[in-house]
């Protein structure tokens, strides 16, 4: 999306990494886009859309998966050890991680809704289900949705909302939060208002990670921060969300939420971003929305912070992790 005021050009210039990050943090912005760059196959073509998909994720290197794990859920593992099992609802279903010390009749419970859109099913959706329990110290449901290219839009959508819908038969909303990074951060916002919209009543709160807020990709640090984000280039980005849009209108507030209508209601929400982040911009546009309408949200920006943080390794995302613990333990505390 461009206006017809001219472009600012700027110079070429070499930005230096942040010194005071930690040690961990400056290597992982120094390492640079470690996503390939192997041509995709065309977009229609499904079938090798998901091979060069499966190829993707097979090439994570030996001990790369945690990371991959972490980018795509928000968290860092805490060490704390979970017990998980499988839930199917009907087409798909949720890992449920509940992790040591939380007592079995505990009503609390974290919807985890990861990011990436294109990847994220099974195993990693496991590991991601127990690494979310151990940083919430709650009961973990993380929804292993449909995705594109065989389900794209409105399929991801439609099971996090049944997801979150099935999990009301058993629990209060006020025990329930919702949260996801990304993507994931697009369906947090996204299932809220769909589920709002159709009557069912509100989480307690939500954790919106450097969400998709804006498909059309109108934020300002999509171009101020492209090349400075080593999460994905703009190319890379632009295909992940064709593949999720599927040529549906980008500014439904389903697929893009900062076009929702929040003064009908929204929970609480903690919403996190980094200054090197591309969806820096969407993050501060719906924390602005969201105050807008008057409703209770906290931003938090971490310094040199590309998209996915720094891959749950650094102090920086344990720091994180412990903020989000904070939150979660004091909305779940406010309950009635």
């Amino acid at each position: 999306m461009t206006t017809s005021h001219p472009p600012v050009t700027v110079p070429e210039r070499s930005v230096p990494v942040p010194a005071s990050l930690s040690e961990i943090a400056q290597g992982v912005i120094g390492m640079g886009n470690a996503m390939p760059d192997k041509p995709w196959p065309p977009l229609d073509d499904r079938e090798a859309v998901q091979a060069y998909i499966d190829e993707l994720i097979a090439s994570i290197p030996e001990g790369g998966e945690s990371p991959m794990v972490s980018s795509i859920f928000g968290m860092a593992d805490t060490g704390v050890p979970s017990e998980t099992e499988r839930i199917e609802l009907g087409d798909f279903g949720v890992w449920q991680a509940v992790p040591e010390g939380v007592a079995a009749d505990d009503p609390r419970v974290y919807l985890a809704l990861h990011g990436a859109w294109i990847y994220g099913a099974g195993e990693l959706s496991r590991l991601g289900a127990s690494m979310t329990a151990g940083a919430v110290g709650a009961r973990t449901w993380a929804v292993d949705y449909r995705m594109p290219p065989f389900y794209p839009y409105p399929v991801p959508l439609d099971d996090c909302v049944n997801a979150y819908r099935a999990l009301l038969e058993n629990h209060r909303p006020e025990d329930i939060i919702i949260g996801g990074v990304s993507g994931g951060g697009n369906l947090t916002a996204a299932t809220i208002l769909r589920a709002r919209d159709e009557g069912l009543p509100l989480p307690r709160a939500a954790v919106i990670e450097t969400p998709v807020a804006d498909v059309t990709k109108a934020g300002d640090t999509h171009y101020t921060n492209s090349g400075l984000d080593v999460s994905y280039s703009a190319e890379q980005l632009e295909i992940v969300f064709q593949l999720y849009v599927d040529g549906h209108d980008r500014t439904d507030p389903y697929v893009s939420p900062l076009f929702g209508d929040y003064t009908k209601g929204f929970p609480p929400s903690l919403l996190t971003t980094g200054t090197r982040d591309f969806l820096l911009s969407d993050t501060v546009r719906l924390h602005r929305k969201l105050l807008a309408a008057d409703l209770p949200a906290e931003l938090h920006v971490w310094e040199g912070a590309p998209h996915f943080m720094f891959l749950g390794m650094a102090p920086e995302d344990h720091d994180r992790v412990a903020q989000i613990r904070t939150y979660c333990d004091r909305q779940w505390g406010a309950r009635v």
